[in-house]
């Protein structure tokens, strides 16, 4: 069999092989996301979706290269909508449902798009009109998703696999204050893919539950394109909602799924009811966005499940800490192995010297460079490489161990000015620039504070301008003025004389 070339093909492989075996299922509480009954489709269900999905774009003029933005909640309709994209050798251009004007105007002048796909919601039932609303100066036609799944449009023919064409354009948070769009290929998608495919040992007897938005890398690339690689059952699930999320695990079998840091130490805690529970089935989590709990591990190792640390970006930087290659769960918790994967380079920089570092202790950059790594932002001149062509994370660790060369890798700290808040990432820069908006504040700095829950908060330090005394109701007020995400919105302002600053 021809090798595939695109994550079309791993999609017909799997049709192929596995036609009339469960493929993909909503969460039972689909009518609270989006309205409707729960969908279950098998593999050639799937294919059927897409190829109607793919007709229906094709009468509206999408083709290779044609960008079409995507806003749903996690149900079946968002990764058959991408898949068509991809079938089509369009551009698949998903947005978080937290999005609003502000981001999608930024996003269309970003990605260019011509094309938006949603739906009205319980929670936005006027979403679709609200888009169009706001996007008209800019030519967008909105479309309800419906109108897709109900559409009689003769599928389109095969394309020609091409594995080095933009299959998406995903979104990040950055220090220049807005979100940039991040191009990944075919290619570079299923480098990812493969690695925690190989790594991960996931296979076509697999059941996995999504609990990420599937529009970034988290969600395409830690789950829908493995899937899809390896022809195995996806139950989708969205917000998490632990009632839910609990009954899914039992009822679908589950044998992988993603749970945030705070989730699992909360279940551990939680004796009486991980005993009311059966998840015999499920053999390993992965976990990240936050430092792991050495507890936390060897608790949930002692009970047969393995917890994978794992640290990833959308711009292809990627390490997995496994059972295999991190056998004692506490030094799991904390540290990452050096990637050994043909294809990909590691190295740590020190960012004071630029010196390549290559002894344990010394804190530096960690840079990426290889199949799996972006070509660069979209509208960069990049300055996101170094002068050897590797990726700045931004991030910094350390080499730990007593082994030459260093096999480990410790997480220090974040060298971008990046807030997490229950896994979502917001840029302080963004937020300052909404905030200062107040014309009662002079100058603002916003800041991460510790949670129990949420890993993070988001808080403002202000300095307030003679006779004004900002609340947090008036700067919050502001920001909805801008249709900001709400998971940006700060919780906590304090006001303060001035703000501190170094010698320069």
């Amino acid at each position: 069999m021809t090798e595939p070339q695109t994550i079309d093909d791993l999609v017909r492989r799997s049709v192929a092989a596995r036609a009339d075996h469960p493929a993909l299922a909503d969460a039972p509480n689909r009518a609270d996301i989006l309205g409707g009954e729960p969908r279950r489709l098998t593999w050639s269900e799937v294919d059927a979706e897409i190829n109607a999905m793919a007709g229906a774009l094709t009468a509206r003029d999408v083709g290779p290269g044609t960008p079409v933005a995507i806003q749903l909640p996690n149900v079946v309709e968002l990764p058959l909508l991408i898949l068509a994209c991809f079938r089509l050798g369009a551009v698949a251009v998903p947005f978080p449902i937290q999005h609003r004007s502000h981001e999608l105007h930024h996003g269309v002048k970003t990605a260019e798009f011509r094309l938006m796909i949603t739906a009205d919601r319980p929670d936005r039932p006027d979403q679709i009109d609200s888009v169009r609303s706001s996007l008209a100066d800019y030519g967008v036609d909105v479309v309800d998703v419906a109108d897709l799944t109900t559409s009689d449009a003769a599928p389109p023919a095969r394309l020609e696999g091409n594995a080095t064409s933009v299959a998406s354009i995903c979104w990040t948070s950055g220090t220049t204050g807005m979100p940039k769009g991040v191009p990944r290929t075919h290619a570079q998608w299923m480098a990812s893919s493969s690695f925690q495919v190989q790594e991960l040992g996931i296979n076509a007897e697999d059941q996995i539950l999504c609990p990420f938005p599937v529009v970034n890398m988290a969600g395409i690339g830690g789950m829908l394109v493995p899937w899809a690689e390896a022809g195995a059952f996806m139950a989708m699930h969205h917000p998490l909602d632990l009632q839910v999320f609990l009954g899914q695990l039992q009822s679908e079998k589950i044998s992988y799924t993603v749970v945030p840091p705070a989730a699992l130490n909360m279940l551990l805690g939680n004796e009486a009811l991980l005993d009311s529970l059966d998840l015999s089935s499920i053999r390993a989590i992965s976990s990240g966005s936050a430092p792991l709990d050495p507890w936390m591990v060897e608790g949930w190792q002692k009970r047969n499940i393995e917890i994978i640390n794992v640290f990833g970006s959308n711009e292809g930087a990627a390490l997995l800490s496994t059972m295999a290659s991190v056998p004692d769960p506490t030094e799991r918790a904390r540290y990452f192995p050096v990637p050994e994967r043909e294809g990909v380079e590691v190295r740590l920089v020190d960012l004071d010297t630029g010196a390549v570092i290559t002894k344990t202790g010394h804190p530096g950059e960690l840079r990426f460079r290889g199949i799996t790594v972006f070509d660069g932002y979209v509208g960069s001149t990049g300055e996101e490489f170094d002068e050897d062509g590797y990726y700045r994370t931004g991030d910094i660790f350390q080499y730990t161990g007593d082994q030459q060369p260093p096999r480990l890798l410790q997480f220090v700290d974040r060298a971008k000015d990046i807030i997490i808040r229950g896994g979502m990432n917001i840029s302080a820069a963004e937020v300052e620039a909404l905030v200062s908006g107040h014309p009662g504040i002079v100058e603002c700095a916003a800041i991460g504070y510790p949670d129990h829950d949420l890993g993070e908060k988001l808080g403002i330090f202000a300095v307030a301008a003679p006779d004004a005394t900002p609340t947090l109701e008036e700067v919050t007020a502001i920001m909805r003025e801008h249709e900001v995400a709400s998971y940006k919105l700060p919780e906590r302002l304090e006001l303060i004389d001035t703000l501190p600053r170094n010698p320069v």
